[in-house]
């Protein structure tokens, strides 16, 4: 694969601000949680597009955290920034928030991070641009996706260890204390 010059994450921040009006609503009367990951997955897309300069899928949603509510009325912002980038993958972190345009409070509603991955014209995986960490905030959002990758990988190997030893589990004790029953005998 040819390497492609390295860009800064400045180069390809995204913000995009959208009104939210009342047919985003759920039965609560607060905007629906799937409008804001749609609207995050464009912006997890703009962002690793414009870095990579090629068409962009989204392989992982990580850490969703709805913070707070939005609501019908508000502005809401959406700011994606290239944190990581392996070879064809980029980690895009998304900062939401809402303001009240009455009132002009601001809100930080949603943090999340989107992994997608460049495709080349053949539809496989293209190299992507290697990033430029201009700063102190570009160098610990990039460490900090480092161990998130990191976290995730052990998880999943854990989780793959617990599954292969079923039967040793003392599932009665775990379960124990928690709030369930099992009927499963």
């Amino acid at each position: 694969m040819e390497e492609k010059e390295a860009k800064p994450s400045r180069f390809s921040r995204i913000v995009i601000t959208e009104l939210m009006i009342p047919s985003y609503a759920n039965f609560g009367g607060k905007i629906h949680g799937g409008i804001l990951l749609s609207l995050m997955d464009k912006v997890a897309y703009a962002t690793a597009s414009k870095h990579s300069g090629a068409y962009c899928v989204t392989v992982s949603v990580d850490t969703v955290d709805f913070l707070q509510p939005v609501e019908v009325g508000e502005l809401v912002s959406l700011m994606g920034s290239i944190n990581y980038v392996g070879n064809s993958s980029m980690v895009i972190g998304i900062k939401v928030i809402s303001e009240n345009v009455k009132t002009g409070t601001i809100k930080h509603t949603n943090t999340c991070y989107f992994t997608m991955v460049a495709k080349g014209d053949d539809d496989k995986p293209t190299l992507v641009p290697k990033l430029i960490l201009e700063d102190k905030t570009d160098v610990r959002r990039f460490v900090e996706a480092i161990y998130r990758r990191q976290f995730k990988r052990e998880y999943e190997e854990n989780l793959s260890k617990i599954k292969e030893d079923w039967d040793k589990q003392e599932i009665e004790i775990l379960l124990s204390n928690h709030r369930c029953i099992n009927q499963s005998h």
